[in-house]
C-alpha cells in the first residue's frame, strides 16, 4: 500500500526516481482529466501499470483537494489519480515490457477482438465517457479493450487510433478494421467493422444508442446509422501493437 508521504519523500530525495518507478493497479480505477478529479478521462483495469509524474505539495487542505499526475505505461495515456486511490497501487515487480506483434499475428487474433465486442454488447451496458473497463465503455474505450483482450495494444482515443491505423479504402474494408467518424479536422468516434457493411460501436445518448450496438455504413440505415454515416471520415487497419515511447520491445 502506498502513501502520499512516502511518495513525497521519494521525490524530495531524488526527483528522477519517481517517474522511473512503475506501479501495478490491484483493482480497476478511474483516472481524471484534471487535478480536481471531477471528470473521468479514462480507466485502468486491474493489473495495468502506471508511473507517477508529479505529486502535490502544500498544506493538508490543498493536498486533499487535488490529485496525482500519472501516465499509464501500456498506451502512454496521461491522467490524474485521486489520492484515496493510492491504496489501489502497489510497486510493480518489473517494468512494463511491450510485445511486438506481426501483421499476420494480429490478423489471426481479429476473431477474438470481434467476439469481445459481441460479448460486451450482450452484457447490460450504457455509454460512459472515459470508460475502458466493462460493462460501460466509450467508443474508443471499447475498441481498445477489444484489442487488448487479444493481446494487442492501441492508443486510447479515437483520433490517436486513427493516426495509428494504416488507412484503407472503404471498398477494401475487412472485418476487424476500424471506421472513423467526426468533423474534418479530427476523428471523434470509432467503430469496429464486422463485415457486410456493418460495424459495432459504443455510442452516446444524444446521437447514438447509449451503449454498444451495431449500425450500417449506409445512407439507407436508421436514424442513428445515417447520423454517423454523414460524419464518416474513413477507415484504418491495425497492423501492429502499440509500443510505448521509450519502451523495450520483446
Amino acid at each position: 500500500m502506498l502513501s502520499l508521504a512516502q511518495l513525497q519523500a521519494t521525490q524530495t530525495s531524488n526527483s528522477a526516481s519517481l517517474s522511473e518507478c512503475e506501479y501495478r493497479c490491484s483493482a480497476s480505477l478511474n483516472l481524471y482529466d484534471s487535478p480536481r478529479c471531477d471528470r473521468l478521462a479514462t480507466q485502468s483495469a486491474c493489473g495495468r501499470q502506471l508511473r507517477i509524474l508529479c505529486l502535490p505539495f502544500g498544506d493538508a487542505q490543498e493536498v486533499a483537494s487535488t490529485g496525482i499526475q500519472v501516465q499509464l505505461c501500456e498506451d502512454d495515456y496521461p491522467g490524474w489519480l485521486a489520492i484515496p486511490d493510492l491504496d489501489l497501487l502497489e510497486p510493480a515487480e518489473l517494468n512494463y515490457q511491450p510485445r511486438s506483434l506481426s501483421e499476420t499475428e494480429i490478423k489471426q487474433r481479429l476473431p477474438q477482438v470481434i467476439a469481445f465486442t459481441h460479448a460486451a454488447m450482450q452484457t447490460p451496458n450504457e455509454y460512459l465517457w472515459g470508460g475502458t473497463v466493462g460493462p460501460n465503455y466509450d467508443c474508443s474505450g471499447l475498441v481498445q479493450a477489444a484489442f487488448v483482450s487479444a493481446g494487442i495494444w492501441l492508443p486510447r482515443d479515437a483520433y490517436q487510433q486513427e493516426a495509428f491505423a494504416v488507412p484503407v479504402a472503404l471498398a477494401s474494408l475487412q472485418p476487424g478494421d476500424l471506421v472513423f467518424f467526426g468533423p474534418a479536422h479530427k476523428a471523434t468516434h470509432v467503430g469496429l467493422y464486422l463485415g457486410e457493411g456493418r460495424y459495432i460501436h459504443s455510442s452516446g445518448k444524444t446521437q447514438g444508442r447509449n451503449g454498444i450496438g451495431t449500425d450500417v455504413l449506409s445512407e439507407e440505415g436508421d436514424e442513428v446509422s445515417t447520423a454517423y454515416y454523414r460524419q464518416l471520415r474513413g477507415a484504418g487497419r491495425v497492423t501492429a501493437s502499440y509500443l510505448p515511447k521509450g519502451g523495450c520491445d520483446l
